[in-house]
């Protein structure tokens, strides 16, 4: 565990790594670099090609942790961002290219030999050795020069990867083919068959030459959720400098621009709203569908769209410190992290390779021994050593956290690492926060009720002359009646003599009326007569709502109800949690009266009321005590301490620092069926790296030994080992593609 101290000085670094053909390159990589002195955390992903590096600046550079990188054989260069849109390698395409040809030509004039039949149609001359020597040897030593160049990487830094099986293992048959080509009366003089194997070694590289082609691609199609994020950015603004508007490239708006933003164009960066109004859908950001409505002094997310008005905003963030931004960079983090269940593939992995050279040289002995057949040997070492496929076990777990943290990305559910992917399939109790979470977190006005009822429009009067008195007043209860005039588009008028009593209520002239709105006790001591209304406000009461009563010039006049509504989905997502298995349980500061009512309305059984914010952490500890394992959801801010003593925090925020830095996974919108989505998301990628994991090792179970002769007098041709070792590790990237259809719902 790190020390406070080290995590001060400590250096975080991403770098993207070049050279990497399989899971042991990014094993001796990772070994490297944490060999250095002063690197606190080293973790490879082979799966993004990247590495991310905590190292102490005192004791190591990056120029140094380069070098190290740079003398085993790869590439390691600092990142902001991944390019998304680079297409795979121009140089392997060529390659794959002018193999695929020869191949073909090499296989046609090998097909009398493979067949054992006599084909006319098939010249002579196109299976002469000497002919298939001068094809095959630039498939085999410019084609495939990666692998020689890997292999030889490998080896100076004392460690096989699958690189090293597949030039031991081609070159076994191209060299064997070589000595027979000018050698054959000797063969053919100890008894053995002096057929070639040139197709066999080129075809094989042709074909793990492809599957790195078509692996490279799915792997990129693995990262489309964060191509998708940084394709939301807009890439001008419309800035107004010095009375004049200007459209600059985004990177050159600066905190303090004033930007005007038409209706139909993307928010450029973080800002307020300084003048106007509009409709704004942000759903590419927080997933949330419906538009949200802003106006002055609201604040808004860039990548955003303006839906109907113009507005000017404030610049506020810019650049890495928008939340766009910092999503991009969470998903990207995510992505990058392993999860627990990688640390057995990691150990199986590390000796995997040289388990399967021992296997290899052990079938050689077996059949030479037993059969005298060079031929026979040399062939079933060839396919052991082709056939077996680290790749595939290196590419399981990684290339589906890839997917399900960039799916949740997409639904505006941030994921902080595949730790807490993986943590949030196997959750046993969830523990909801009351307001802000099951509630919408602001009060709001329920009811109105006016002594004289509706008659000659005494109801909106009366509700201007409220809401223009509350308009002035700072308290939670007068700003949900002033938000409750805008929705009736009550016109605010001037109000003299405005005063505030603490505990109270407000009081203030608008033009002759004299109006107070307060609690029932505060106007009674004022001469108040409330007995007509009180028990429609007794009933309201019961309801746990609170109620504010209106007098006007000493008299009576109505009454407001107020309350901290339940979300829309409240309901349907606790019915949804208990569905799934889910011990469902609340938590609030609230008075006992109001959570029992809350409580009751959800189908909670078990909840706790008038907890302080370290009572709830004491709460969680006692229930993980019963061995349960907790998650608990919250704001992200009020709820930080039992967020962080729970086995997995949910926060419920609009993407700011705090809620993503208080908790293991962050619901933008604030939508409670993002709980939901989370825990399926995270079931499902656990089901479907297992899926990998399971195929990766049965792959390898089943293939080695039928490589090895255990069916004998059966045998795999080289080709098919070849073929079969390339396509295991795309049908590992291929499963993990899957998880892009994931579409949780809570109705479903």
């Amino acid at each position: 565990m790190l020390t406070s101290a080290a995590i001060k000085i400590m250096t975080h670094q991403t770098l993207k790594l070049a050279g990497m053909s399989c899971a042991g390159c990014a094993d001796s990589i990772e070994r490297i670099i944490k060999s250095i002195p002063g690197v606190i955390r080293c973790q490879v992903n082979f799966g993004m090609e990247q590495v991310d590096v905590d190292y102490d600046p005192k004791r190591t550079d990056l120029n140094t942790i380069q070098a190290k990188v740079r003398d085993a054989g790869f590439q390691a260069t600092p990142i902001t961002e991944i390019n998304l849109e680079s297409r795979p390698e121009k140089e392997l395409l060529t390659k794959l290219s002018i193999a695929i040809v020869i191949s073909i030509i090499l296989f046609i004039g090998s097909l009398p030999m493979m067949t054992g039949l006599s084909l006319s149609f098939i010249p002579h001359w196109l299976h002469a050795p000497l002919l298939q020597l001068i094809l095959a040897t630039p498939v085999q030593f410019w084609c495939g020069q990666s692998f020689y160049k890997n292999a030889w990487k490998a080896f100076k830094n004392r460690a096989a990867t699958m690189d090293t099986l597949v030039v031991l293992g081609t070159s076994a048959a191209y060299f064997y083919s070589l000595f027979l080509t000018f050698g054959s009366d000797f063969i053919e003089k100890q008894g053995f068959n002096s057929h070639v194997y040139y197709e066999a070694s080129a075809i094989v590289i042709t074909l793990i030459l492809l599957g790195r082609f078509l692996e490279k691609r799915a792997r990129k199609e693995t990262a489309a959720a964060i191509k998708q994020l940084m394709g939301l950015q807009a890439k001008t603004a419309r800035v107004i400098r010095e009375e004049q508007t200007l459209d600059i490239p985004i990177e050159e708006v600066k905190v303090g621009d004033i930007i005007l933003v038409r209706p139909g164009e993307k928010i450029p960066v973080d800002g307020i709203i300084i003048q106007g109004s509009s409709s704004i859908d942000e759903s590419m950001v927080t997933g949330e569908s419906l538009p949200v409505r802003k106006t002055i002094n609201q604040q808004v997310i860039g990548a955003t769209i303006n839906k109907t008005g113009s507005l000017q905003m404030q610049a506020l963030r810019v650049g890495k410190d928008t939340v766009l931004a910092q999503i991009v960079r969470l998903v990207q983090t995510a992505q990058a992290s392993k999860a627990p269940i990688q640390r057995l593939v990691d150990r199986v992995t590390a000796y995997f390779v040289p388990v399967v050279m021992i296997i290899a040289v052990i079938t050689f002995l077996f059949w030479i021994l037993r059969t005298g057949n060079l031929t026979l040997a040399l062939i079933t070492m060839v396919e052991v050593r082709i056939i077996a496929c680290p790749c595939a076990l290196g590419l399981a777990t990684p290339t589906s956290i890839m997917v399900g943290t960039g799916q949740g990305a997409k639904q505006g559910i941030l994921i902080k690492n595949a730790e807490s992917l993986e943590l949030a399939q196997g959750i046993t109790t969830i523990v909801l926060d009351k307001t802000g979470t099951l509630t919408q977190g602001k009060p709001t006005v329920t009811d109105f009720l006016t002594r004289e009822g509706v008659r000659d429009g005494r109801e909106l009067s009366l509700l201007q002359l409220v809401v223009s008195v509350e308009n002035h007043s700072e308290h939670p209860l007068g700003e949900a009646i002033v938000r409750y005039g805008q929705l009736n588009q009550i016109k605010t008028l001037e109000v003299t003599e405005f005063d505030s009593i603490t505990g109270a209520g407000v009081q203030g002239k608008v033009g002759s009326d004299f109006v107070q709105i307060g609690t029932q006790q505060w106007l009674e001591r004022q001469g108040v007569e409330t007995k007509v209304l009180k028990k429609v406000a007794h009933d309201w009461e019961w309801h746990k709502k609170t109620v504010a009563w209106i007098a006007g010039n000493g008299g009576l006049e109505g009454v407001i109800a107020i309350s901290d509504v339940l979300k829309p989905f409240s309901s349907s997502v606790v019915a949804k949690l208990k569905k799934m298995g889910l011990e469902v349980m609340m938590m609030t500061g609230d008075n006992l009266e109001t959570a029992e009512a809350i409580a009751s309305e959800l189908g909670i059984r078990r909840f706790f009321a008038a907890l302080r914010p370290q009572e709830k952490a004491e709460k969680i500890e006692y229930v993980q005590k019963k061995g349960k394992i907790v998650a608990m959801v919250g704001d992200g801010i009020n709820d930080a301490i039992a967020l962080a003593q729970a086995d997995l925090g949910i926060a419920i925020g609009t993407g700011t620092d705090v809620a993503i830095a208080a908790s293991d996974i962050t619901l933008i919108s604030g939508d409670l069926q993002g709980i939901v989505s989370a825990i399926e998301l995270s079931r499902a990628t656990m089901r479907n790296i297992k899926e990998n994991l399971f195929f990766a090792f049965i792959y390898n179970l089943i293939a080695i030994p039928i490589a090895a002769g255990v069916l004998y007098p059966f045998l795999l041709n080289p080709i098919i080992a070849g073929a079969a070792m390339a396509l295991s590790s795309l049908s590992v990237v291929t499963n993990a593609l899957r998880l892009r259809r994931i579409r949780p719902r809570v109705g479903g």
